[in-house]
């Protein structure tokens, strides 16, 4: 699976329809992320994903992760030891959070992340006292796809692709835009 592109992430409890226009837009990766883990809007949330073949990770929730079939879990520094959900998960999609910290990232790598994040890279309307990670994070090669989280928008977006992400997360920017197609498919050029 090659994860390049943009890493869509659901803000808290957004309409499925919404979910719908940004696959059909393009998304290499789809983050469910709900702080109340409703289950039927996970539910909703899982079958769009298949229906549009693109992966589905859960945030923060290895067990919800495994209960929809997702491809996988994005997991924090807090969020459990990265080892064992790599041995709970087999050889589903492990995400790891690194925050501004390489030395994080290679562990993370080590212990079995199938990708890192770095973040936040700008400001953030979700996280805003987040630490800044700087785009030289990205010109390090780990083995794994580097994603950047944190205030992601068009605007910025060609800047941290140049810089070396091969992922670009991005919530507001994205879920907030008049046209969420659209939005989703400009993310994609940045790419080609």
């Amino acid at each position: 699976m090659k994860l390049r592109g943009l890493y869509a992430i659901t803000p808290e409890g957004v309409d499925p329809a919404k979910v719908r226009l940004a696959l059909q837009g393009g998304v290499a990766l789809l983050q469910y992320r709900n702080k109340q883990r409703d289950r039927v809007h996970a539910e909703a949330i899982a079958r769009l994903a298949k229906e549009f073949d693109v992966p589905l990770v859960v945030n923060d929730d290895i067990d919800l992760a495994l209960e929809l079939d997702a491809a996988g879990v994005h997991l924090g520094r807090d969020d459990g030891d990265l080892r064992a959900a790599r041995k709970k998960l087999g050889g589903r999609l492990l995400g790891a959070s690194c925050y501004d910290d390489m030395r994080l990232a290679r562990a993370a790598v080590a212990e079995g992340a199938d990708y890192v994040a770095f973040g936040s890279v700008f400001a953030s309307p979700t996280k805003p006292g987040a630490v800044r990670a700087p785009l030289s994070l990205f010109n390090e090669s780990l083995g794994v796809p580097l994603c950047a989280i944190g205030g992601i928008t068009l605007q910025n977006a060609a800047d941290v692709v140049k810089a070396g992400a091969d992922l670009l997360a991005v919530i507001s920017d994205l879920f907030e835009a008049p046209d969420i197609r659209a939005r989703a498919a400009d993310y994609g050029k940045l790419f080609r």
